[in-house]
């Protein structure tokens, strides 16, 4: 049987070509996938830096950690306090300390822009330990150190302004820092220090560990003492790497995820057309006396041959490209510099055995169906596709609809939010698109008369109606043109349609909740606004002001899972004037230092009913549900007052200009109380904020959405390709009766192309309506959540799919008929299968 089946691979190379290259690649994409995806699975220990020369660290802990009946659970703080003064001068009595001050500063020198960096006192520096290349530490409060690499153009002497939380100043370069990798730092004088930043953010003690901890511990706890690798702690961003690591792994988890679906699905229907065009072959075999189960064994035994064949090519191509694809994902911005392939194996040996069982279950109901098929049955059967649908394929074409709509219709009904989800809008469509795969040999008949139907009748000659029938006849050939298109413009147009959707209405949600006329930001991110500043726009005339901040609250959830939600600590009585939150229950005007607005997300959403939370700097309180607001896309958080915004500071004001007054005049007195003050901020319109805050697709999405359509992509070229090349070699007999009939060969190809064509615009019809039940379905969603925004089609992508399709479908096709062509039509038409 295996000699036979080799026998039968050499001979038939062309039909297993493609095959071959298919799986081939399909196996390569999903071990490329895999060893990006094992990659993630660990961050890379990092040794100690600012702290790595300090013996002890003492600052505030940054995590919540509440005790639960299923253990200690753990979330991390919107904001980490200070060390108290107390506790700095008890620890001062067991030996030397430094105290840390870390701020924000914008360092502008004269003709460049400015760029963001971290402040300290000179004192701390020793340690990191930062040691001096050129000049002196700062003596006096206008000068500074700075850390600087081989790139910078900052020197000694030069000066520089320089926006602190204090205001802004000019300071004098008095000495440079070699660059110790972690951070962008600029030191003052430790008095200069407290004063634009008064809290003490870390001590350093050098003193026993152990006396440290006991002097912590009697003073109440609430501070961690690091030693050691968990001095690391204290770094800017401890947590960076294993974040942009889930980032990644999300995504590559997902893209593996539709790699492995689309190469299942692209494989299994080049492997069952292969399989379709022999049935006149199988007939003779049964003829000449071979069984059903051999001819079934016969043919597995070929797709195991090959399946093994391009598996282990496609690991090779996976080994090569998986160093390719994590440089991709480093330039993209989708992972951190130092993300790089690890050594893992268990990806190769999952994508090899994935291509075998892939190549065997490809060709299983294929392979059934002709062992199944009578000798003479076989032989009489003409070029025309009758029964084209077993029962079987009916049931599981019925099967995924059936799940994938009633998932779809079971959310909308249940938890409408969940269809918005990341995950939900990526899988779920998966189930329909296989659906609609599975039926496309029910659907292309009637889809393929549809489409052709004027042309057959305002085209001259005979092309238009030949194309008509060919294409209804050939059901099988057709489908598997259609098959592969359907799939990748489902997935484009879901997708992509998806996303933007989602964008816009958050964009709508944004809009409408913005009634303020003027909006003062801070000109960086992460930036706040001096005291002093905030006093002077309370004083503007003719504006009422809202001063917010950012914070979050976290709330235990049914005693075991701890949920943070986004907050912003607001003034109650102005925040009707500069705001329209979407509320569905209470009065926004009822919120106090004693309550809380929250949205419909949360599980106690009675107004007037307590909640015990947690707040941004750890504290827990209970408060009162003073409002409830509307979910909408998730962007919705939570208000508090400012009492209960655990210490954060203002960083957005909203100002709305009195009645009769001038918003340009308004706008003008804001930016002079900027410049006086020394203060880094813009003040924009309304419109104009809300612009700017509506979040939009990021390049880190659109280019995860490309990691995983360009895969689609791939695989649909490829499956076209082979799929059309095949098909055309086996219709040299059709095409030489045409050429034997009195046409010619231009005609000829051009009657090839356009089947083509139609093929790949059944597809991307069937495509478009899978597409339209999901884009429904988000719709829907949106509705039911409140939010009315219009769905937004990406017809452009769309359109551009299609037609790189159509291109390489026409040539796939063209190509080979133009060779066969080649040799005269009565030895064409002379020729044997």
């Amino acid at each position: 049987m295996l000699m036979l089946a080799l026998r039968g691979v050499r001979i038939r190379w062309v039909t297993f070509v493609g095959s071959f290259v298919a799986l081939a690649l399909g196996v390569g994409l999903i071990a490329a996938t895999g060893l990006a995806l094992a990659a993630t699975f660990d961050a890379p220990d990092r040794e100690p830096g600012r702290f790595a020369a300090a013996p002890v660290v003492v600052r505030a802990a940054d995590e919540l950690r509440v005790r639960t009946a299923t253990g200690v659970r753990t979330r991390p703080l919107a904001r980490v306090g200070p060390v108290p003064p107390a506790l700095v001068t008890r620890l001062g009595a067991l030996g030397k300390t430094v105290e840390d001050r870390t701020f924000p500063v914008d360092v502008a020198a004269p003709g460049e822009g400015s760029e963001p960096r971290a402040g300290h006192p000179w004192s701390i520096a020793e340690a990191a330990p930062y040691r001096l290349t050129t000049g002196r530490p700062p003596a006096a409060p206008d000068e500074a150190v700075v850390t600087a690499g081989p790139g910078s153009r900052l020197r000694t002497g030069d000066r520089v302004r320089a926006t602190t939380p204090a205001g802004t100043t000019t300071l004098t370069v008095v000495g440079i820092a070699a660059d110790r990798g972690f951070e962008d730092a600029l030191f003052l004088t430790d008095a200069e220090a407290a004063r634009v930043s008064p809290a003490v953010d870390a001590l350093v003690v050098h003193a026993d560990a152990t006396a440290v901890r006991e002097v912590v511990a009697a003073a109440g706890g609430g501070m961690d003492v690091l030693t050691g690798d968990e001095r690391r702690r204290a770094d800017p961003g401890p947590d960076l790497d294993a974040e942009a690591l889930v980032s990644v792994n999300a995504l590559l988890g997902t893209a593996a995820g539709i790699t492995l679906f689309v190469s299942v699905s692209v494989v299994a229907s080049t492997f069952s057309f292969a399989v379709a065009q022999r049935r006149r072959e199988f007939g003779l075999l049964r003829t000449a006396g071979a069984t059903p189960g051999q001819i079934r064994r016969t043919v597995c035994a070929e797709a195991v041959v090959v399946g093994v064949l391009a598996s282990a090519v496609g690991c090779l191509l996976g080994v090569a490209g998986a160093p390719l694809l994590a440089a991709r994902l480093v330039d993209a911005g989708l992972a951190p510099p130092w993300f790089a392939i690890g050594e893992q194996s268990w990806p190769l040996h999952t994508a090899f055995w994935t291509g075998v069982a892939v190549a065997t279950a490809g060709v299983l109901a294929a392979s059934h169906r002709a062992g199944r098929t009578a000798p003479t049955e076989a032989l009489r059967e003409a070029a025309v596709d009758s029964r084209t649908m077993p029962v079987s394929r009916w049931l599981l074409a019925a099967l995924a609809l059936l799940t994938g709509a009633g998932l779809l219709v079971a959310a909308l009904a249940l938890d409408p939010g969940d269809v918005l989800g990341r995950k939900a809008y990526v899988t779920r469509p998966l189930l329909l698109i296989v659906g609609a795969a599975l039926l496309a040999p029910v659907l292309v008949r009637p889809l393929a008369r549809a489409l052709t139907w004027l042309p057959a009748r305002l085209l001259p000659g005979a092309t238009g109606v030949l194309v008509r029938e060919n294409t209804s006849a050939g059901v099988r050939r057709t489908a598997a043109v259609a098959a592969p298109v359907v799939i990748t413009v489902a997935l484009t147009v879901s997708l992509l349609g998806t996303v933007a959707t989602l964008a816009e209405a958050k964009a709508v949600e944004v809009r409408t909740a913005t009634t303020a006329d003027l909006v003062v930001v801070p000109d960086a991110p992460g930036r706040t606004f001096p005291p002093r500043f905030v006093e002077r726009v309370r004083e503007t005339e003719g504006a009422t002001v809202g001063v917010s901040r950012s914070t979050a609250v976290t709330v235990l959830e049914e005693g075991t899972a701890l949920v943070t939600s986004e907050a912003r600590a607001v003034e109650p009585a102005r925040l009707a004037a500069v705001s329209a939150p979407p509320v569905v229950a209470g009065r926004l005007a009822d919120l106090d230092d004693d309550g809380i607005v929250v949205n419909e997300e949360w599980l106690t959403t009675t107004v007037g009913e307590r909640v015990t939370v947690w707040l941004g700097d750890g504290r827990k309180v209970s408060l009162r549900i003073a409002a409830v607001l509307a979910t909408g896309t998730g962007s919705n958080g939570v208000y508090v007052t400012a009492r209960n915004a655990g210490g954060a500071a203002a960083d957005r004001i909203d100002v709305a200009a009195a009645e009769g007054a001038d918003p340009g005049a308004v706008a003008a007195a804001l930016r002079t109380a900027a410049v006086t003050e020394g203060a880094g901020v813009r003040v924009v319109s309304g419109a104009e904020w809300a612009a700017e805050a509506a979040p939009a697709p990021g390049g880190a999405t659109r280019s995860g959405l490309w990691l995983i359509l360009g895969t689609a992509l791939l695989c649909t070229g490829l499956a076209l390709a082979n799929t059309l090349v095949t098909a055309t070699s086996d219709r040299v007999r059709d095409l030489a009766v045409l050429r034997l009939a009195g046409a010619t060969a231009p005609q000829v190809l051009r009657l090839v192309a356009v089947e083509a064509v139609v093929a790949v615009a059944v597809g991307a019809v069937i495509g478009l309506g899978v597409a339209a039940v999901n884009l429904a379905g988000v719709w829907g969603a949106l509705a039911l959540l409140g939010v009315r925004s219009w769905v937004l089609v990406p017809w452009g992508t769309a359109g551009a799919v299609v037609a790189v399709a159509v291109v390489l479908a026409a040539v796939s096709a063209v190509v080979p008929a133009a060779f066969a062509l080649r040799t005269r039509p009565v030895e064409l038409a002379g020729m044997r299968d």
